[in-house]
């Protein structure tokens, strides 16, 4: 496909000024959300072809945050574009200032194949909402669910306005080579790193949302079959492909029988006696993918799980792990929890600051002051404390990363301002003109410039 062709198309259409009109943008929205609507059922039926997903949990983690996503920028957009005005400091005297949100123009997002659904809309929403075109490229490892995407867009969009690119990545790989005014990659740090040099070239923006090893800790004296619970949902959502997912487990030496007791409970409420028999425990995306899980697990400590089956990996619990196990190398990225023993927080802090910095933090605790403790210590995209992933779902927040975890916010408001440049402008009065900013500056001058700028 000639990409430079495709570019050039949607900037001449984003150069008509056919993007701007906030009438037409909601227009589009709500055209949008209306045909996700009809076409849950093949979106649901998509998802369960790439990730063997249920149909509840594909809603409520794919489908269902799409439509609250399109439903918040449809309700506040009329809001967000409009012109607001600033302060102007006294040294202007007899001016008005204030930013004007704009679109950037071209974008471009990259979307990987974890959430294949969520994570190529929620960004192509708000490139909507904030008036740009936008070229989207889903995963290669999601087939299904990228075939629903475009279906969808043909149906809504035309190609100048928004168009979808199908097929290996090598054809991200060939987008990279064009120019776009806003680049949205989402996946791994590896690919991040490409994607931010390749970007650099036409000193394009970029929103980078990677991941990393986001730790969770069990404090002393919190209810272990909660937080069990809790963890083994942000663990096993999605059989642990979740950028946000707990990592791995810091725990006392005296909590581990217990743990081990509620998590197994957990999973058995969740997915019954044999995960790897319900139909609606996900699979994981691929062979390579299946391989990676198995070999991290591979001479270690199992105490829950450890078992497979061609396409999934059962929930998996294991002990002794230390900073230097196989399995802490890398982001799991799959339904594999490893527990490390502590003997302090003071240890843990340590380790932690001298760590690439997490997507994502969790702590259980009952004390405020450790709470407050870890968060002012420790450096990471997000937290949710006595709890996992639920940061995620607050839109007034924003989510992203930080350091090797990402760049860049998004949902709700921070979408919409990440896909606009807030263009500041001051209008002067022609009444008024003061001499104090003129050659020659004397002492006269200086002084007051001086009180004005101090």
């Amino acid at each position: 496909m000639d990409y430079s062709t495709l570019v050039e198309q949607q900037r001449l259409y984003f150069l008509q000024d056919k993007t701007r009109d906030v009438a037409t943008r909601i227009a589009y929205l709500q055209r949008f959300k209306e045909v996700i609507l009809q076409r849950q059922m093949e979106i649901s039926d998509a998802l369960r072809v790439d990730l063997n997903k249920g149909s509840n949990e594909a809603f409520l983690t794919e489908i269902g945050v799409v439509l609250s996503e399109l439903s918040h920028m449809i309700r506040h957009l009329p809001k967000w574009t409009k012109t607001q005005r600033v302060k102007t400091p006294l040294l202007l005297f007899l001016a008005k200032s204030y930013v004007v949100p704009e679109p950037y123009g071209v974008t471009l997002i990259l979307s990987p194949w974890n959430y294949p659904f969520q994570l190529a809309l929620n960004p192509l929403v708000a490139a909507i909402a904030a008036g740009n075109t936008a070229i989207l490229k889903p995963s290669s490892n999601a087939p299904a669910t990228s075939t629903i995407i475009s279906q969808i867009i043909k149906e809504v969009f035309p190609a100048e306005y928004v168009t979808t690119v199908l097929g290996p990545s090598t054809q991200a790989d060939a987008l990279l080579n064009e120019r776009f005014d806003y680049i949205f990659f989402t996946g791994s740090v590896a690919v991040g790193h490409t994607v931010m040099e390749r970007a650099s070239k036409h000193l394009t923006p970029v929103t980078l949302e990677l991941g990393g090893k986001s730790p969770c800790i069990l404090d002393e004296g919190i209810d272990l079959k909660l937080a069990a619970k809790r963890i083994a949902f942000g663990k096993l959502t999605n059989a642990g492909q979740t950028c946000i997912a707990p990592d791995y487990l810091y725990i006392k030496e005296s909590q581990k029988e217990d743990f081990v007791k509620h998590y197994q409970a957990a999973i058995q409420e969740f997915y019954g006696e044999y995960p790897l028999k319900n139909p609606d425990y996900p699979k994981i995306v691929n062979t390579k993918h299946h391989q990676r899980l198995r070999n991290l697990m591979e001479g270690e400590r199992v105490r829950i799980g450890g078992d497979y089956s061609d396409t999934k990996i059962a929930p998996t619990l294991l002990d002794q792990i230390t900073m230097n196990s196989k399995i802490m190398q890398e982001e799991i990225f799959g339904p594999i929890l490893p527990m490390i023993t502590y003997q302090s927080l003071d240890e843990i802090i340590d380790r932690l600051k001298r760590a690439e910095k997490p997507l994502a933090f969790y702590l259980f605790t009952t004390r405020k002051e450790v709470e407050q403790r870890m968060v002012q210590s420790l450096s990471f995209g997000g937290a949710t404390i006595n709890d996992t992933m639920m940061h995620f779902v607050n839109q007034e927040m924003g989510f992203g990363g930080v350091g090797q975890s990402g760049m860049g916010k998004y949902h709700g408001h921070y979408s919409f301002t990440t896909f606009s440049h807030m263009k500041g402008v001051v209008s002067r009065s022609n009444r008024v003109d003061l001499s104090l900013r003129y050659h020659p500056y004397n002492d006269s001058k200086m002084g007051l410039a001086k009180r004005f700028l101090k």
